[in-house]
């Protein structure tokens, strides 16, 4: 067995927790969950069944942690793991699981089979079996802060711009601010009108924050490669620069799984509870709304519907703010088939996006997204989620469809009320 194997299974067998065991003595083998997945459901292929991507893991634990699992290991009728499994198993692991959580919303007995993938690709890593483009995204994450290769400097350019377009000042490592904003680097890359909407929403409602030069990447690479070790490295950074400027709140990017690493694994990766709040940028709109704060003028009146990001709406509970915010400048907002916490991926989350040997596939699963959309006749996407508003933008783009899509902070931010210039608070 050579070391990266041993490795791998050495780690494949330290992630079996109490969960996961129960999850997979519990499993009944009903298929459901294949039904609530985007890669089985469009190309009707049963390897891409959610609980078969765990099958090298579910054996290690067979063979193990159980009496009948041990007998049939030492009598020779158990196949051991081997490395030309793992490299089988790689594209099921990475290319076909965008972490989205629906398998795990309809299993009946209450497994969490997307628990047990982050598990699953923890082993992949350590025994070497990762793709290239995630294995590329997250050394640039470690070794350069952002995982585009994106630096302060970067950050720095965009910042002139927005306070040239809106007349505002963009503040930068201002301690004592009551919310530091962390952004994504597709944000600051693709999409930096985020920062003048952002700008431009806090001076209205009189919102005291700040970016951190030190601490303004979201996106965390170690949770899509499955490195627990990466992710707090990542996590960290944020938590040092917010401690560093003594705020009271941490503003989670519209990025997905940045939520999900700052705001629900974050403490446990670092091992310490934060000495601030997290809340991701959709919620503190919809507070700032419901608090009288934020205040938009007129409407649009195109046929809009919203794409509910998998981490935000599925894994975590951001439903309903969303569409309050989406009502008030939106009238003619319609919902997708599925919507809210049923809604379809992307399907290109989970680092499915920065998997280039994934893409052929994730083009052919936009068929359903494409399905949802026709029923709905609309002009305008809107959404939550930069990495989300790339792969719409790029399967809409396959598709030949003449839909636009718009992340929901700038839609708002274009209907402000009283629009002003000045220094933001």
């Amino acid at each position: 067995m050579t070391t990266s194997l041993q490795n791998g299974i050495t780690t494949l067998l330290g992630q079996i927790d109490a969960p996961t065991a129960s999850f997979f003595t519990s499993c009944v083998h009903c298929g459901l969950c294949a039904d609530a997945c985007l890669f089985y459901t469009e190309t009707k292929d049963p390897k891409y069944t959610p609980i078969h991507k765990l099958e090298p893991m579910r054996r290690l634990w067979q063979q193990e942690y159980t009496f009948w699992g041990k007998l049939m290991k030492n009598v020779g009728l158990s196949k051991p793991v081997t490395d030309e499994e793992l490299t089988e198993w790689e594209p099921l692991v990475y290319d076909s699981c965008t972490l989205c959580g629906r398998c795990s919303l309809v299993c009946p007995v209450g497994n969490d089979i997307v628990y047990m993938v982050r598990k699953m690709r923890e082993g992949m890593v350590a025994s070497g079996h990762a793709p290239e483009g995630l294995k590329g995204a997250t050394q640039r994450a470690i070794e350069l802060g952002s995982p585009m290769g994106l630096n302060i400097n970067t950050l720095k350019a965009q910042i002139k711009h927005a306070e040239k377009d809106t007349g505002l000042t963009v503040p930068l490592d201002v301690e004592g601010a009551d919310y530091m904003l962390v952004l994504s680097s597709a944000e600051i890359a693709d999409y930096p009108e985020i920062i003048g909407a952002v700008a431009r929403i806090f001076k209205q409602a009189n919102v005291s924050w700040t970016l951190a030069s030190d601490g303004f990447e979201g996106t965390n690479s170690g949770i899509q490669i499955g490195s627990s070790d990466f992710a707090a490295e990542l996590v960290g950074r944020i938590v040092h620069a917010a401690e560093r400027l003594k705020v009271k709140y941490v503003i989670s990017p519209e990025c997905g799984h940045a939520f999900t690493a700052l705001r629900w694994e974050g403490p446990n990766l670092i091992g310490r509870p934060y000495p601030f709040k997290v809340i991701h940028i959709i919620e503190l709109l919809d507070e700032l709304r419901s608090s009288g704060r934020l205040k938009t003028e007129g409407v649009d009146e195109t046929r809009m519907t919203f794409h509910d990001p998998c981490q935000m709406v599925r894994r975590g509970g951001v439903i309903e703010q969303p569409r309050n915010l989406m009502h008030m400048v939106a009238p003619n907002f319609v919902e997708m088939p599925e919507p809210g916490v049923q809604n379809w991926c992307c399907g290109g989350g989970g680092g499915v996006s920065a998997n280039h040997r994934a893409e052929p596939l994730r083009i052919q699963v936009f068929s359903r997204k494409k399905a949802q959309l026709d029923s709905v006749n609309v002009k305008t996407i809107v959404t939550s989620c930069s990495n989300c508003r790339t792969m719409l933008l790029d399967g809409l783009e396959n598709n030949h469809m003449d839909v636009e899509v718009i992340g929901l902070t700038e839609l708002i931010a274009e209907h402000l009320a009283d629009k002003q210039e000045g220094s933001a608070a």
